[in-house]
Formats: structure tokens, C-alpha cells, sequence
């Protein structure tokens, strides 16, 4: 009776920690799960913010073609050939629509997809997925009254959405796997506990009354000291999880004290929406997430990218009005963040680091003359830059980088913008070496 009694209750202990551990996997499982959903529709939201923007670029661009080329002629075959490289060569506009004297012409990079005829003159088509934006510009020529030029975008990156799909069901499917891995282990941990109560339930067959006896006196002795041995085992589990924490009172006091800052820290000024409040930009939260993404789309498309953070001398009541300049000289508002606070991170794609330096200086020479206060303080704005110059890396090393490069701005005297210059080789060849 012993014997079985203590069994069971080694196997109830058994079946008690796999139920709890079971449960702590299973919050874990669902934590990963909504974890994927939020970052992947947030994704999703920041891809078609930035597809917004890419259209218009693209957009003024192509304009600036097609006046450059029509005033070597207008719609003559160089014409015509230069609008529809500069089409094929776009990633958002699908058509385009160039008028002039009364006259449509159109370019399209697959017949019929977005341009429609009506009385002899083009019109786009209005279809789900095309964009609502506006993009219309005219084009001034001498010879040619009312020229003007249209286009038609596609409103979704469906390469982007693709991988931001694909990347959240594989994080979906590591919480399936580890639900499933964690089911394995508790029926395999729970048959050999069921077992050993099965074989303890199993009475042994009785020929002689004198071996029945010693065969009991056996049977009783030797579970004694199995149950010992697990009730020893069950004390030391115990000692280890009371004792150790109270062997380290000032580190769990300390990361007590630290939790609660940190949550009233984060309820106080948690983001909420794409612009903070108290500069008009984005939020610092969500500065790793978007300098990730524009990274993997610059080099996809083997573009560089200039990550730069600008920090002022300046009080709380002029941050507004510095973030503000910032906003009219960089344009892409979304592109710009909070950083510490005074400062303001800016993601530049599409230029070298040279050409970020230079617009820097410039900025600096704007800042100077909207705000004079700042030209007046000592060190009124610092920055510090670093490119993506053909690596692959993440938006962590760019981040260290450029951190590093406005500690030395800060500290040099003669210059207030320093830039992080790599070498590609050696940045490869130090890839190599670490893996």
C-alpha cells in the first residue's frame, strides 16, 4: 500500500509539473501567434505608406524625363522610346498618358491593363489595386500648347507583401511546431509514470505461504527506499527553487525596481499611431522596424541608403519647430523619427554617403537661418551618418554605427558632422571570419 501510494504521488507530481509546464508553452504559443499578426499587418501598413511615396518619386521623375526629352522633340521616335524606358524601368507606374494640341498619346507596360479609349482620346481604367493619387503634371513647351502628362500606379507592392507573408508564416509555424514538439514530450513523459503505478497495482503470484511471505517482506522493502529516494529528490527540487532567490535579495530587489520603472516608463509615453504628438514625426519605437525594411528594398534593388542622427542644442519648446524644418528639407515625412530627447533620426534611401553628407550641410545652413538660436549655441546641431555602401546588414549595426559617428561629432571641435566611412571588402571579409 505504501509502495503504490508513493508512486502515485511521484507520478501526480510528475503530471503536475508537465500540466503547468504545458500551460507556460501554450501562452507562449499564443503570444507568438498575435506577435506575427501585428507586426505583419503593421508591415503591411508601413509598405503602402511607403509605396505612396515611391509612386511620387517615380512619378516626378519620369515627368523630368519626358520634359527634358520634349524639348528635343516632342513625340517624335526618340520621344516615344525615352517615355517608355523610363516606364520600364519604374516599379509602381503601370501607364502613362502624354497630351499635347489636343492630342492623347499612351504608354502602357502590358496593353489594356490600364488605359481604355473613348472618343478617340486615352482614359485610364478605374481599377482595385491602382492608386488614388493624383499624378498629374503639365509640360512646358514652347511649340506645344497644353502638354501635359498623367500616369496610373499600382497601388501594392505585391513582392513586398509576399515576404512579409511568407516571413509571418514561418513565424506562425514555429509556434505550431513548438505546440507540437512540447505534446510529444508530455505523452511521452506521462507513460512511463502510468506504468510504474500499472506495475505496482500488478499482485505477484503466491505458490508457498513461507515465499509469499518473503516474497512480501521483498516487495515492501524495496519501494521503502525508492520512495525515499524520490521524496529526497522532491526536497532538494524544492531547497533549490526557495533558496536561490533569497541568496540574491539586492538583484531580485533591483530587477523588481526596475520592472516597475520600466512599465511606468512605457505607459507614460507608449506610442500611439504613426506621429508622436510632441514633434509631428514618427515615433524612436518604431525607427528598427522601417530602417530594416528600406534596407532589404535597397538591396534588392542595389541601391545605397544613408542612415543620419541630428541632435540640437535647443529647449523642449523649439524641438517642434527643428522637427518641423526637418520635415519641408527631408519631404519624406515618414521617414523621419524621434531620437533620445532632442534629437531626430532620418532615413535617406536612394543616395551615397557623400551625397548624405551634402545634404546634410545644407540642412545645417536651413536650421542656421529659420532658427538663429541654434547657430548661437555652443554645438547647436551635431550629426553623425553612416550608408549601407553595398553591405548586407541589419538595422542594428547601421543604428551602432551612425550612434558612434554622433559621439565623435559631439566631441570634435571642428566639425559638426562626422560620418562612419566601411570598407565593403573588409566588411566582408569580417562577416566571413565571424560565421
Amino acid at each position: 500500500m505504501e509502495t503504490e501510494k508513493n508512486k502515485k504521488t511521484a507520478a501526480g507530481k510528475t503530471g503536475g509539473g508537465l500540466a503547468v509546464a504545458g500551460s507556460i508553452i501554450a501562452a507562449i504559443c499564443i503570444a507568438v501567434y498575435l506577435f506575427a499578426l501585428i507586426q505583419g499587418a503593421f508591415r503591411i501598413y508601413l509598405s503602402i505608406d511607403q509605396r505612396k511615396i515611391t509612386i511620387e518619386q517615380e512619378f516626378e521623375q519620369i515627368a523630368g524625363i519626358a520634359q527634358s526629352a520634349g524639348m528635343r522633340g516632342f513625340m517624335d521616335a526618340s520621344f516615344i522610346q525615352t517615355i517608355n524606358n523610363a516606364l520600364t524601368a519604374s516599379d509602381s507606374i503601370i501607364a502613362l498618358i502624354v497630351t499635347g494640341a489636343d492630342i492623347g498619346y499612351s504608354f502602357e507596360k502590358e496593353t489594356g491593363q490600364a488605359i481604355t479609349w473613348v472618343n478617340n482620346q486615352p482614359r485610364f481604367i478605374n481599377r482595385f489595386g491602382f492608386s488614388d493619387q493624383n499624378l498629374y503634371k503639365p509640360l512646358s513647351f514652347t511649340e506645344i500648347r497644353n502638354a501635359n502628362i498623367k500616369a496610373a500606379a499600382s497601388a501594392f507592392d505585391y513582392n513586398e507583401f509576399s515576404r512579409i507573408l511568407r516571413e509571418t508564416l514561418l513565424i506562425i509555424l514555429a509556434g505550431f511546431a513548438l505546440a507540437f514538439i512540447t505534446m510529444l514530450i508530455q505523452l511521452i513523459a506521462r507513460k512511463p509514470a502510468q506504468n510504474d503505478v500499472n506495475y505496482a497495482q500488478t499482485p505477484e503470484p503466491v505458490q508457498k505461504k513461507q515465499s509469499a511471505h518473503t516474497s512480501r517482506e521483498t516487495h515492501s522493502a524495496q519501494p521503502d527506499k525508492n520512495a525515499d529516494e524520490v521524496s529526497t529528490g522532491a526536497v532538494s527540487r524544492s531547497k533549490r527553487k526557495t533558496v536561490q532567490p533569497q541568496s540574491e535579495p539586492e538583484e531580485t530587489a533591483l530587477a523588481d525596481a526596475g520592472s516597475k520603472n520600466k512599465i511606468s516608463v512605457n505607459t507614460e509615453s507608449e506610442p500611439k499611431g504613426l506621429y508622436s504628438p510632441r514633434s509631428g514625426i514618427g515615433w524612436e519605437d518604431y525607427i528598427k522596424d522601417r530602417l530594416d525594411s528600406e534596407l532589404h528594398r535597397c538591396s534588392s534593388a542595389e541601391k545605397d541608403l544613408v542612415y543620419s542622427l541630428m541632435e540640437f542644442n535647443i529647449s523642449d519648446n523649439m524641438y517642434k519647430q527643428a522637427a518641423e524644418e526637418a520635415v519641408n528639407f527631408f519631404t519624406s515625412k515618414d521617414l523621419l523619427f524621434e531620437h533620445g530627447k532632442s534629437g531626430i533620426a532620418v532615413i535617406i534611401p536612394g543616395i551615397t554617403l557623400d551625397d548624405g553628407i551634402s545634404k546634410c550641410e545644407k540642412f545645417i545652413l536651413r536650421i542656421f537661418e529659420k532658427l538663429p538660436d541654434i547657430a548661437e549655441a555652443d554645438k547647436g546641431v551635431c550629426i553623425g551618418l553612416s550608408s549601407r555602401s553595398g553591405r548586407l546588414l541589419n538595422a542594428d549595426r547601421l543604428i551602432l554605427e551612425t550612434s558612434e559617428a554622433l559621439k565623435r561629432a559631439k566631441k570634435d571641435e571642428d566639425s559638426s558632422i562626422i560620418a562612419f566611412r566601411s570598407d565593403p571588402e573588409k566588411y566582408r571579409e569580417y562577416i566571413r571570419n565571424r560565421v
